[in-house]
């Protein structure tokens, strides 16, 4: 069966020679790189493209078209490979953006077999490059990962983003470039032959001037490159991604457990003109001329026999915040792996000792005589040893992992912190939005203590829904229902306060529909500091027109962004991102509402607008199955500990407990102040 992949998500690969597909709405140039740990590929020679087309393991086709095929052996692409990173590129001559085509999609298949894993690159606009997928190597084995990377300033901003620079990146461009949109390659050779024709009548960076002496030359003055290597990326970025399930046992994804969105904050335009939108995913923003930030340190030795020491922020990344944001999901990958595997051989301990005993008891000579109970004995003992081995290696694994947390936690930046971290104590104001938010922490069974920070991806693709109604989980049953009811709204309100906090002054606007006023309590904190965008909305006609400004916002950044004019929206229309928070759905709404909330749940996120929801399903029951696409659309979280988040990649049911600032602190009311301070320094 084919893993269908969402932006972000991965997925382990059974065997290391595969086939890539590609198919697309027009006609592309499939092209393939290759990098080390941290991404970075070794120079020009890392690339592969019409010119040269083959490299260590791999080979890409020839020519443009809309479907590619071609094979990569992980097992012949070098030791100091560890990731290859398939880009798909508009050539000149065809369609100027991706956006203006079908969706590509891309596979990763069985040579001329079945496909193992598959990725549809939506949410592009007016990329005309992209990092479509990525085979990556994580502890000996390879995985797909859906990367979906977009880059509206074309193959050279690509390039400049993944570290290379300069005039052999640009002569890497023009190479790969000098192609026509039906596949006829103009290019006669790479740089060392013949000069090759580039777009727009450029020169080449490796041309002689006329009456020149032979030999390397000073690059000729080139026009505008239409390509900038300096523009900024677009679209989202790896990270983990959720499964839609059922609303009473919601998917952490395989295995990462969140979404990324297309959509991200608003910018404003430039000094004295119309404000613009920028719905490029909060990544890094790097020029040709920056570097990434230098690897962490390596830690103390470890003794010898002794497993490495952890050290903070050492996966790969381009900052240490993403660093820190792979890490995590790498420990929650290793809690996941491990304790799968000791629950496979306790399970195949327990099978083989049934066998055992039917065995011996099926023999009614050996029952007669006495020898069953040697063998029951015998049978018992090889149960308990294999299972003693399991457990011994389990608690090593755990050690170890309980070491990283202890490391890693304090390095976390805010939008990871629990709110109990001194980092959350003098805090900045941050120059951009986060990569990630967290939301409560993960754990198994096999160590109740040992907990993941659950981090999902901002800007928010998926809405949320915090549960206040009588669960399973034995917290919520021993709990009244008023205390559950705060309990879901306080925790409500925790998110939306990091979310202000971690993002900049006036980057995130944030609207609260509680019709019964039954929220004030815990609302009240966002009243008095005057953080939100109006007053709550209450009563059915508050509903109403909260629901038709945003809905309106929706309609009016869609269109415009349709028409590739997003700078000519009204002056009305806020640029920033909007942060709907519905209290005690469904009261207050009535079936219009009902229809716009969904509008928003699943045309919001694209254009900036995400919900959080808190809310009991069972009072929705009255509009039957007409709101169950909306459940199964939002992110179902827990205001007290629950096991309600199921694991599709190895099937564990993994214990979520929210994150909440400690009782009787006022690092939520210290937050409030310093966001409130941020926002009138920003409109002086």
């Amino acid at each position: 069966m084919t893993a269908e992949l969402v932006r972000g998500q991965n997925h382990p690969l059974s065997r290391n020679r595969v086939e890539i597909r590609v198919s697309a709405g027009a006609a592309v140039l499939a092209l393939a790189v290759t990098g080390d740990e941290t991404g970075r590929p070794a120079g020009p020679g890392a690339l592969a493209h019409p010119g040269a087309r083959v490299l260590p393991g791999l080979e890409v086709p020839d020519r443009v078209g809309d479907r590619h095929r071609f094979t990569v052996d992980l097992d012949a692409v070098g030791e100091a490979v560890h990731r290859v990173r398939v880009l798909l590129v508009l050539p000149p001559g065809g369609p100027a953006r991706f956006g203006a085509v079908a969706a590509p999609h891309v596979a990763v298949a069985e040579p001329e077999g079945a496909e193992l894993a598959a990725y549809t690159v939506t949410g592009l606009d007016s990329e005309s490059a992209l990092v479509a997928l990525e085979l990556y190597r994580r502890q000996g084995a390879w995985k797909v990962r859906a990367v979906g990377q977009g880059y509206a300033g074309g193959l050279g901003a690509l390039l400049a983003d993944a570290g290379l620079a300069g005039p052999a990146a640009e002569g890497l461009t023009a190479a790969a470039l000098g192609l026509t949109a039906s596949g006829d390659i103009t290019l006669a050779a790479l740089p060392g032959g013949a000069a090759p024709t580039l777009p727009h009548g450029a020169r080449s960076p490796y041309d002689a001037a006329p009456g020149a002496p032979e030999g390397p030359a000073a690059p000729a003055p080139q026009p505008p490159d239409p390509f900038p290597a300096t523009a900024a990326p677009h679209a989202g970025t790896p990270g983990p991604a959720p499964s839609a399930g059922p609303s009473s046992a919601d998917t952490v994804g395989g295995p990462a457990g969140a979404t990324t969105g297309a959509g991200a904050g608003g910018a404003a335009g430039a000094a004295g003109g119309p404000p613009t939108i920028d719905y490029a995913h909060p990544r890094r923003r790097r020029t040709s001329a920056e570097a990434p930030e230098p690897a962490p340190r390596p830690g103390p030795a470890a003794d010898p026999g002794q497993p490495p020491r952890p050290v903070a922020g050492d996966a790969s990344g381009w900052s240490m915040d993403e660093r820190l944001y792979n890490q995590v999901w790498g420990m929650f990958e290793d809690l996941a792996r491990t304790v799968a595997a000791y629950r496979g051989a306790v399970d195949f301990a327990d099978s083989r000792l049934d066998r055992e005993l039917d065995a011996a008891l099926s023999d009614p000579a050996a029952r007669l005589g006495g020898s069953a109970n040697a063998a029951r004995d015998t049978a018992r003992a090889r149960r308990d040893d294999l299972v003693a081995q399991a457990r011994a290696v389990l608690d090593r694994d755990l050690a170890q992992l309980t070491a990283e947390a202890e490391v890693v936690e304090p390095a976390l930046p805010p939008a990871y912190a629990r709110w109990s971290a001194p980092v959350w104590h003098g805090r900045s104001t941050p120059a951009e939005a986060p990569l990630a938010l967290r939301l409560g922490d993960l754990s198994l069974p096999e160590r109740p203590e040992l907990r993941i920070p659950m981090l999902m991806r901002v800007p928010l693709e998926r809405g949320l829904w915090i549960d206040n109604g009588r669960t399973g989980s034995e917290a919520a049953m021993t709990m009244d229902t008023d205390r559950l009811r705060r309990a879901a709204m306080d925790m409500a309100v925790a998110h939306a306060v990091r979310l202000l906090a971690v993002h900049p002054a006036d980057a995130l606007s944030v609207h609260v529909i509680d019709a019964a006023g039954a929220g004030a309590a815990s609302l009240a904190p966002l009243v008095r500091a005057g953080v939100l965008a109006a007053p709550p909305a209450a009563g059915a006609e508050g509903v109403t027109r909260a629901l038709e400004r945003l809905t309106r916002r929706v309609d009016l950044v869609q269109m415009a962004l349709r028409a590739g004019a997003p700078e000519d929206l009204p002056p009305d229309v806020d640029p920033a991102e909007q942060l709907l928070v519905v209290h005690d759905f469904p009261h207050g709404f009535d079936d219009r509402s009902v229809t716009r909330l969904r509008y928003l749940a699943d045309e919001g996120p694209a254009v900036g607008v995400h919900l959080l929801m808190v809310a009991d399903r069972d009072e929705a029951s009255a509009y039957g199955p007409l709101l169950d696409p909306l459940w199964r659309s939002l992110m179902r979280l827990s205001p007290v500990p629950d096991h309600h988040l199921a694991d599709p990649w190895v099937q564990h049911a993994w214990t979520f407990e929210p994150d909440l600032p400690p009782h009787g602190s006022r690092v939520l009311e210290q937050a409030l102040e310093r966001i409130a301070q941020d926002r009138r320094s920003a409109r002086r």
